[in-house]
């Protein structure tokens, strides 16, 4: 899997699931933490739109009144399109068609700077977390700095980012009343119960731990670091 072939990964699956549905849902949390797993497991996007085909072409067969709310529904569609693909050695010539969505160092470091700042702007002092937010938005600064104006490896910079937003991550984790967790748990697991059935042991335990970090960056109004959110 490569940044370039996947600045686009969230939007397009996204966009394609509201058109099978037929209607403009907003994703939940739940659908958003889906689709990281995805990605961070190198699933190819052809390997998730043709899952989401085809989880909604049998959904369509049925005589059903009722809608898909959820891409958890497509899962095992999904999975079983990129094990296809894999057997099929097809996976990354697909990939190599989509081409690059072509961002330069300004844009960047825009991004970085822009980033810095809602981190800065967040009044964490006081807490665990508030030294830890603060040497981020510096690691950002001095990241921007290196690639303005300059063509950087968005692979090596992207990983940077993800060793960086996982520190943050953590703090945040330890720095949030162990009631207000358990609440956040609780919450993923009744969205996630009614796909639990079709997705593996292991499959879950990322969903959970993808749902909970997205809902601390959203309690203490942080901002994703990864190039995916430009």
């Amino acid at each position: 899997m490569t940044v370039q072939n996947y600045f686009n990964y969230f939007t397009e699956i996204e966009e394609h699931f509201q058109r099978r549905r037929g209607t403009t849902l907003l994703l939940t949390t739940l659908d958003w933490a889906l689709i990281e797993v995805w990605k961070g497991a190198g699933i190819p996007l052809e390997a998730v739109l043709r899952g989401i085909d085809s989880a909604f072409d049998r959904f369509d067969k049925r005589p059903s009144p009722k809608k898909v709310n959820s891409l958890a529904f497509c899962s095992q569609e999904v999975l079983s399109a990129a094990e296809e693909m894999k057997e099929a050695a097809v996976g990354a010539h697909g990939e190599e068609k989509k081409g690059s969505a072509g961002f330069d160092g300004a844009e960047i470091a825009a991004f970085l700077r822009n980033n810095a700042e809602r981190l800065r702007s967040v009044d964490l002092s006081g807490t665990l977390a508030g030294p830890v937010v603060l040497d981020a938005a510096k690691t950002l600064e001095q990241l921007a700095g290196e690639i303005s104006g300059s063509a950087p490896r968005l692979e090596d910079l992207e990983r940077r980012l993800t060793v960086l937003e996982e520190k943050v991550f953590a703090i945040l984790l330890a720095a949030t009343a162990d009631d207000q967790l358990v609440t956040i748990r609780a919450q993923s697991d009744r969205e996630l119960a009614p796909y639990s059935r079709k997705m593996q042991a292991a499959q879950i335990d990322q969903l959970q731990k993808q749902f909970l970090h997205k809902r601390l960056l959203e309690k203490y109004g942080l901002p994703r670091l990864s190039l995916f959110y430009m």
